[in-house]
């Protein structure tokens, strides 16, 4: 008799995206495009407007809107939808009328309009949005760690909805997930519980990409119906993914029942376009959030992912710093070796140290030295032959060998972490780390193996956990991970390395050595400017303004002005230091290449450049989706911000506006024909012809101290310097009184 092998896939295969229901707080209409006539509605229509279904279906739009809003609608057909949610919609319904948020999107040839009623009358406008955000993202932004921005984060979160309990909820690369960070008036806590991967299986979690916020207001709602239940234009159950008020899947609904959570609201936290938690809110009783708090939680989630990579290259940094060394030591060490081998067995305590290993094995062509402890010769040529199909990019990894490997079973207690680098296939040249097997006890929220209910008829259902209490798991053949910093430094080493074999290595380890002397000499150079400058300076800022309140009876008018003229310089001087610190640093500063998709970057800095500058009118422009880039994005957001924000800053016009987009190929003969040309254009003040290269220069302004904002002109020196480490270049074009474009390109191989 054969059995089916029940495993938590089927869950995965749930199809929750077509459930052809939705919650009822609110009514969905489905429209053909472009007539707007109502193809499908929800069967609360009634409740919701006062209009039967079937008094619906088939009409017009206009039936149920009036001119103004029908137009409205009209004008956004052409127009991003995600720009203009939510539109202002009022239904007359006995001679009473009723105000909803409007939520619309395309869907193929069909637009889905979604209409939720408006709980208070007020509207939350700009300037509201911009004072309830401001101070939040200030906290996020000051924040030193990553837990630390993850506790700020549901603080405020929490306050600004007043949910019973908000987490962060932060997903392994399996797909199982952690609470790193609660804020809860709750007894019981989920600070450091673990839930495994089926909680939120993989269908759940692209929604949870495509849609940035979902909200379960009352979790023992009765679903309204489509009707009819297919889109009578495919016959086909109609594609909720984008619709903020679909259904949710009955085993989601149990699983909240289960953990006595009535209300919950989740926002993602996405880096590098992938999933990397949720902000998750539970109510213990009904909780409608209204549209205008969920676009503040929403962007504070957005804000809260650009800051992910910038708080993680913070993480372990005296570990990283730590490990650069070791590698220097490690290339200078091989380099002053004749051969290879004879290196690499010179250097076995910086080799263990370079990934925290406890051993190491070093293979060339039949040789295998052992260092540390490290399973037999044979089975290291059997595990050999089996990794080496499996290697990505000259690497591979695990932290649980016996998983994959069952042969590791007899040697995990030494060697359950591998971490293999392939450094040159056609000569056998590998070097293997191992780390131990460490028995870690886990705490899980409750037992993670789902029960399987299994029918009469031989057919089963998995069913979601109904215990949540702590529950502990013993968990052994897994060694600690490996840090994605100790990987890094393994592929950078394989390239050093692979000089040294060439022969090379000598001119590695000068170039190491002068790079170092360099960066002594700049970390000297910081120290003075930081220190032995800032420090008589505040000095005298300090005593000039000490004469002024001792000896104001004393001096005169003349004598408090040059004071006054003082402070105000030495401030100005601070500001200099202040920036000349930042531009050094950021010669030195390492590149982190990733690829950055500007096309979700640059809206992101023109909404904070906006909320910083309220007052400012600016009308931007993207004429094309932007390309995605191989950069550093901590730089590039520097370099856009610099741009745009001058681009701002320097005009007077009454009607001011924004250009960003690219050129594709030759924008400029200087530039090879792969490249992208990038540009932001301005309607501003111009720059005359004799000053366009001086712009670039250091504390370069071309105009007063004090007009346009001021500043100490070191912006676009910080531009050109990012530009420039990037392998391209950066120039302007520019008509006084008419406006300015500048361009920069990065490396042809930067652009995809």
């Amino acid at each position: 008799m054969t059995h089916e092998i029940i495993d938590l896939t089927n869950c995965d295969r749930e199809p929750i995206h077509i459930p052809s229901l939705i919650q009822p707080h609110g009514i969905l209409l489905v429209l053909q495009n472009p007539t707007l006539e109502i193809l499908q509605v929800s069967s609360n229509s009634q409740e919701v407007v006062g209009r039967q279904p079937d008094e619906l279906l088939g009409k017009p739009l206009s039936d149920l809107l009036n001119v103004r809003q029908i137009k409205l609608i009209q004008q956004c057909l052409a127009e991003d939808f995600e720009s203009v949610n939510p539109l202002n919609i009022s239904i007359k319904h006995q001679n009473k009328l009723i105000h909803f948020d409007g939520i619309v999107h395309h869907l193929d040839n069909i637009i889905i309009l979604e209409l939720e009623p408006k709980k208070a009358k007020d509207k939350t406008g700009f300037f509201d949005f911009y004072q309830q955000v401001r101070g939040t993202i200030t906290r996020i932004q000051k924040t030193p760690t990553l837990l630390e921005m993850c506790q700020a984060v549901v603080n405020e979160v929490r306050r600004i909805t007043g949910f019973d309990r908000v987490m962060i909820y932060r997903f392994d690369r399996e797909g199982a997930g952690s609470v790193i960070a609660e804020d809860t008036n709750q007894e019981i806590p989920y600070l450091d519980l673990h839930y495994p991967p089926s909680d939120i299986p993989k269908q759940a979690r692209q929604l949870y990409m495509l849609n940035w916020l979902r909200l379960i207001p009352d979790a023992s709602y009765q679903p309204a119906t489509l009707i009819p239940v297919n889109n009578p234009l495919t016959n086909q159950p109609l594609d909720l993914s984008l619709s903020v008020l679909r259904s949710v899947s009955p085993l989601h609904l149990e699983y909240m029942q289960n953990m006595g959570v009535t209300a919950s609201m989740s926002i993602s936290l996405m880096q590098d376009q992938k999933l990397w938690g949720l902000i998750s809110c539970h109510h213990s009783s009904p909780k409608y959030i209204s549209y205008n708090i969920r676009t503040i939680c929403e962007f504070i989630g957005q804000v809260m992912s650009v800051e992910l990579a910038n708080k993680e290259v913070n993480e372990d940094i005296d570990y990283k710093s730590q490990l650069k060394s070791l590698q220097t030591q490690f290339v200078e060490g091989l380099s002053q070796a004749e051969y290879f081998l004879d290196g690499m067995v010179q250097m076995k305590s910086q080799l263990l140290n370079l990934v925290s290993a406890t051993g190491a094995v070093i293979c060339s062509g039949d040789q295998y030295i052992q260092v540390g402890k490290t399973p037999s010769e044979s089975e290291i040529h059997a595990l050999l032959d089996w990794i080496k199909p499996q290697l990505h990019h000259n690497l591979f990894e695990t932290r649980s060998l016996t998983k994959n490997y069952p042969a590791a079973e007899s040697f995990q207690a030494i060697a359950s972490g591998v971490l293999a680098l392939e450094i040159s296939k056609v000569h056998h040249n590998y070097i293997l780390w191992f780390r131990p097997e460490v028995i870690q006890t886990v705490n899980w929220g409750g037992n993670p193996n789902k029960p399987v209910e299994v029918f009469s008829d031989g057919s089963f259902r998995m069913s979601p956990r109904k215990s949540f209490e702590l529950w502990q798991e013993t968990v052994q053949g897994s060694a600690l991970p490996w840090k994605p910093c100790e990987v890094e430094a393994v592929a950078e080493l394989r390239s050093l390395v692979v000089g040294v074999v060439l022969r090379q290595a000598d001119k590695l380890a000068s170039m190491n050595f002068e790079l170092q002397r360099s960066n002594e000499e700049l970390d000297s150079f910081a120290y003075v400017a930081s220190h032995d400058l800032k420090e008589p300076l505040r000095g005298i800022h300090n005593y000039a303004n000490f004469l002024m309140e001792d000896y104001a009876d004393v001096l005169d008018g003349d004598g408090i002005a040059k004071l006054q003229t003082l402070v105000r310089l030495t401030q100005r001087m601070e500001d200099l230091i202040n920036s000349l610190l930042h531009f050094s640093r950021l010669g030195r500063a390492e590149l982190i290449r990733q690829s950055v998709n500007l096309n979700e970057l640059v809206p992101q800095i023109i909404a904070t450049l906006t909320i910083s500058r309220p007052q400012s009118e600016v009308e931007f422009r993207i004429p094309q989706p932007l390309k995605s880039v191989q950069c550093d994005r901590a730089q590039i957001n520097e370099l856009f911000s610099n741009l745009i924000s001058n681009a701002i800053k320097y005009n007077d016009k009454p009607q001011k506006w924004v250009e960003i987009g690219f050129i594709e190929g030759n924008g400029d003969r200087k530039v090879a024909s792969t490249s992208l040309t990038f540009y932001v254009r301005d309607n501003g003040i111009g720059i005359s012809q004799e000053h366009l290269d001086k712009i670039f220069e250091i504390f370069r302004r071309l105009h007063g101290r004090d007009e346009f904002g001021g500043g100490t002109g070191v912006g676009l020196t910080i531009a050109r310097k990012i530009v420039e480490r990037h392998g391209g270049r950066i120039w302007v074009e520019s008509t006084p009184t008419v406006g300015s474009t500048f361009y920069f390109t990065l490396s042809a191989e930067a652009n995809t």
